[in-house]
């Protein structure tokens, strides 16, 4: 069996890379093609398309290099589109690689010179939105393949999916993947490169994402404001209110989520995973989050860190309304508090029950008999990765020490893919490789988002290496 020549591999990624696909990431990044959950009107606007002609155009310029490769845009009445690559390989066992095209919304506060939809290319960085989440990917992949062509490396059947609604949630997805079910047929591989990284210093397996529920809790206490010398003491404000009914939640002190459903027992070798990857990481586990000075995370114990957000659920409050800014704030007792509540769940916990449970415990027995209510988010799936073949944990390590230099590692993420989940419900007997780019101060969906150039070369390079052996691989 013809062995991959590492040299050669580096040499074309890099070659690609350079004079190919950083110059149209460049393209791609200037276009606003926000995913629809923040730009209900993307059809009218035309940036998705422009951004799906952007990528059809380049992959049209190489698929006649991998013989019999087809490629075409499926649409379904009232849903984003998806790009579809069909790559004949060595054997029909499918291999599907995955990416997706929509974008985050701007958010402020990019540095000078940097912006949403001004790409910056500052050294090995790549500024602007979606570079890294997730443009690269279909880039990454097909450089993977092209690059197997180059050295008459065999590769089984490839299928590509670019999807434009990630950023929503996915909800388009899964009606794509079920009217392509045929085309796709049986597959044995799974590979996602919308992931993370620890660091840039070696390849990062995502073991687990976490859940995702959560939803604008109100609380009404007033039919309008009042004078505050005058009724506090008797009306009882809004936000203590929001305040008690989320402490039915967590502990005010340590952040520990104290509802039973809500958390779940984590794995013995996903504990025994998070101590190598905080080993691995050190004080980076901490250090890549801009705290401000004489801020510290909540506990000194490295492991249990990557625990916290990985394994054991999390609330942050996102959003609020109903109070003025402070210049315009006079002195009333307001008659309402919005808060918009995320809740991150333990990968193996089920959100529909853990959602049933949430709203349970927030709109029982309101303090004071307030008007409390609550409007829930479309609740979201984690995923815990089956056990590792053989066969595969060898190609990964590999891998890791062909391209970066360093063993492998492998974390839960704090985020949440939904698709994840639905893959492995439709393809339950395929191996997953999660992998991605966005590592420390990367900062996907915030201010200054880049895409480290170097890690995704080596990315690409670890998918051809990974493409290779499972065509080898014992069955």
């Amino acid at each position: 069996m013809a062995e991959v020549n590492q040299a050669k591999l580096s040499a074309f990624v890099d070659r690609m890379w350079r004079d190919e696909v950083v110059p149209t990431l460049i393209d791609y990044i200037k276009i606003p093609n926000k995913s629809p959950a923040f730009e209900p009107n993307w059809e009218e606007l035309g940036h998705m398309e422009r951004a799906v002609e952007l990528f059809v155009a380049w992959a049209g310029k190489h698929l006649p290099e991998l013989e019999g490769a087809t490629l075409s845009v499926e649409r379904l009445p009232g849903r984003t589109p998806l790009i579809f690559i069909d790559v004949p390989g060595a054997s029909d066992d499918c291999v599907l690689m995955y990416g997706h095209l929509d974008k985050q919304p701007e958010m402020a506060g990019w540095a000078e010179g940097k912006g949403p939809w001004t790409p910056a290319l500052e050294g090995d960085k790549l500024y602007g939105r979606g570079g890294a989440d997730d443009g690269y990917a279909m880039f990454g992949a097909l450089s993977a393949l092209l690059a197997l062509k180059q050295q008459g490396i065999a590769h089984a059947r490839a299928v590509i999916l670019i999807e434009a609604s990630e950023e929503s949630g996915s909800p388009d997805l899964p009606f794509h993947v079920d009217a392509l079910a045929r085309r796709i047929g049986e597959v044995s591989l799974v590979v996602c490169l919308d992931s993370g990284c620890g660091d840039y210093d070696r390849l990062w397996l995502t073991s687990s994402l976490r859940g995702l529920i959560g939803g604008s809790l109100r609380v009404d206490v007033l039919k309008e404001g009042v004078h505050s010398g005058d009724a506090s003491g008797v009306a009882a404000s809004s936000f203590r209110i929001l305040r008690r009914l989320l402490a039915r939640l967590e502990n005010v002190d340590t952040g520990e989520i104290i509802v039973p459903e809500l958390n779940a027992e984590i794995p013995g070798d996903r504990i025994a995973q998070a101590g190598v990857a905080a080993s691995a990481l050190g004080k980076a586990v901490y250090a890549k989050f801009p705290f401000v000075e004489g801020m510290k995370p909540v506990s000194g114990d490295l492991t249990q860190l990557v625990l916290n957000r990985t394994w054991r659920p999390a609330l942050s409050v996102v959003g609020l309304e109903g109070a003025p800014a402070p210049a315009n704030a006079g002195n009333v007792l307001r008659p309402f508090t919005i808060a918009k509540i995320s809740m991150r769940l333990p990968p193996t916990v089920n959100p529909q029950t853990a959602l049933h449970k949430l709203q349970d415990l927030l709109l029982h027995d309101p303090p004071y008999g307030a008007k409390v209510s609550f409007w829930s988010d479309e609740p979201a799936a984690g995923w815990n990765a089956p056990v590792t073949a053989a066969w595969l944990e060898q190609a990964l390590a590999s891998a890791s020490q062909a391209a970066f230099g360093q063993p492998m590692a492998m974390m839960g993420e704090g985020g949440t893919i939904p698709f994840m989940s639905m893959l492995g419900g439709k393809f339950p007997k395929a191996q997953f490789v999660v992998t991605g780019v966005l590592g420390p101060n990367s900062n996907a969906h915030g201010p200054n988002e880049f895409l480290h150039i170097p890690t995704g070369k080596r990315v690409s390079e670890v998918v051809a290496r990974v493409l290779a052996a499972h065509a080898q691989r014992p069955r």
